[in-house]
């Protein structure tokens, strides 16, 4: 008996994080592949997996991700699901606001208001039919980011419960389930072991990649990395009749094989210009100029740990120099000028310590090795961590620390001011179980800009 095959195209992408160097070839390759199937007659879907906006490019930053989601129009892309980057790095307002334009779903089943009720921008799941009628679901969640996302107005459930248990209710109502999953590789594993009913999950997060799929029972992963250096395509040859896929197939395009034109370096420089442009207004006037130094303190990191300090009222600061990737000029200093010199994502944080605590924190502050270790993740776009800058936080002759013009003792409590990406474990573990408040959504550069603001008055 012959058994009616229908084949169906997925494209995806995930965790560009506004690396556009290569967009206008894959702009080019997603609007080319989707109208090649449609003339074959076969079904063809493009998702992107979250972290599509990434605040620390001029062109995201200037026109608040909305530029990020024109983009994702262009390509003709038709559903997506967040990242961490559109979820917390951005304000609720903006967050809120950054779909408006979109043409396409933002299917997402684990973010609600503060009122437990559904944001109107995003759908738990979408069921899309295909021109032969095979019912595909569309489920997608996002990592869970408890202390921020509440800090910022939003609540968020537990991500891989919420998609088990929306499978579970498609399954009568769906041919075949897709997941969207900016969860991270080990929660992607852990729900295609327990819910067999997800048939290919595409992964993020984590910027882990395969490049021919991974299957765990009957379950695909597909992922593609970072910063667009691939995109992914999953063929699936779908049983009509026995209602079950009977082929998966996965496969990555690496983008900087794909040839390039002078319209191509044109549109990805036009986007910074854009970017740029929208960010031509004045923020303070800054007297003097403040130099930078990657290995010692300077007048830039002296004026950055008063701003923490005043910003927050802490004890001390500490954070490290090569937060800063240039100077302060003298001059009207720019909302563009603020964000080329700190475009990281980044949100002060204001932790409190036991005295003992916070003499092991400054101790470990002290490695000599820290300077030249290069920092990936946790928010961090530059190069280097540079020198461990103390603000207010110093030893005297006789070797006791100070916090202020306080001795720092045990049993006694103390407030620092610093980055939230020391708060997370890596450098100070001691950090990671402390009371903290992180300061949402203002980063790290609109602490500057205000502190420019206050100091310098007129």
């Amino acid at each position: 008996m012959n058994h009616e095959i229908e084949t169906i195209h997925f494209y995806h992408t995930n965790d560009i994080h506004s690396h556009f160097e290569n967009w206008p070839q894959i702009s080019r390759l997603l609007c080319n592949k989707k109208q090649e199937h449609l003339i074959e007659g076969n079904a063809c879907y493009i998702v992107d997996i979250g972290d599509h906006v990434d605040r620390s490019h001029p062109f995201t930053e200037g026109t608040k991700g909305q530029g990020n989601i024109q983009l994702l129009n262009e390509a003709g892309y038709d559903a997506v699901t967040i990242g961490n980057n559109e979820g917390i790095t951005m304000s609720k307002e903006a967050l809120s606001s950054l779909y408006k334009e979109a043409s396409f779903d933002v299917i997402l089943s684990n973010l609600f208001e503060d009122d437990g009720s559904r944001p109107d921008w995003s759908l738990p799941y979408r069921i899309y039919s295909t021109a032969k009628g095979t019912r595909i679901g569309v489920i997608g969640a996002t990592a869970e980011y408890k202390a921020f996302y509440s800090k910022l107005g939003w609540q968020v459930t537990p991500p891989r419960e919420n998609l088990k248990r929306i499978a579970e209710s498609l399954a009568e109502d769906t041919d075949f389930i897709v997941c969207l999953s900016h969860m991270g590789i080990n929660e992607d594993e852990k729900l295609a072991a327990e819910c067999p009913g997800i048939d290919v999950i595409f992964g993020a997060h984590t910027h882990h990649l395969f490049h021919e799929g991974k299957m765990i029972g009957e379950t695909m992963l597909a992922a593609t990395g970072k910063y667009g250096q691939y995109v992914g395509h999953v063929t699936v040859k779908f049983d009509k009749d026995a209602k079950k896929p009977m082929q998966l197939d996965a496969e990555l395009f690496r983008m900087d094989s794909v040839k390039s034109n002078e319209k191509d370096i044109e549109k990805v420089n036009k986007l910074i210009q854009l970017g740029k442009k929208e960010m031509e207004e004045q923020v303070f006037f800054n007297p003097t100029h403040l130099a930078q130094n990657l290995f010692e303190e300077s007048p830039l990191s002296s004026f950055f740990g008063r701003a923490l300090i005043a910003y927050s009222q802490a004890d001390c600061a500490l954070f490290n120099a090569g937060i800063f990737l240039g100077s302060l000029d003298e001059g009207w200093v720019t909302k563009a000028d603020l964000h080329a010199l700190l475009p990281h994502p980044i949100n002060p944080c204001l932790v409190t310590l036991d005295g003992s605590e916070l003499i092991d924190v400054y101790e470990l502050s002290m490695n000599k090795d820290w300077p030249q270790i290069e920092i990936k993740g946790l928010g961090f776009r530059g190069a280097l961590m540079g020198a461990m800058i103390h603000e207010r936080l110093y030893k005297n002759r006789h070797g006791q620390l100070f916090a202020g013009n306080r001795e720092v003792v045990s049993g006694q409590k103390y407030t620092l001011a610093t980055l939230d990406m020391f708060t997370f474990g890596f450098f100070f573990p001691s950090l990671k179980q402390a009371e903290k408040e992180y300061y949402m959504p203002e980063l790290i550069r609109d602490v500057l800009g205000w502190y420019g603001t206050e100091y310098f008055k007129e």
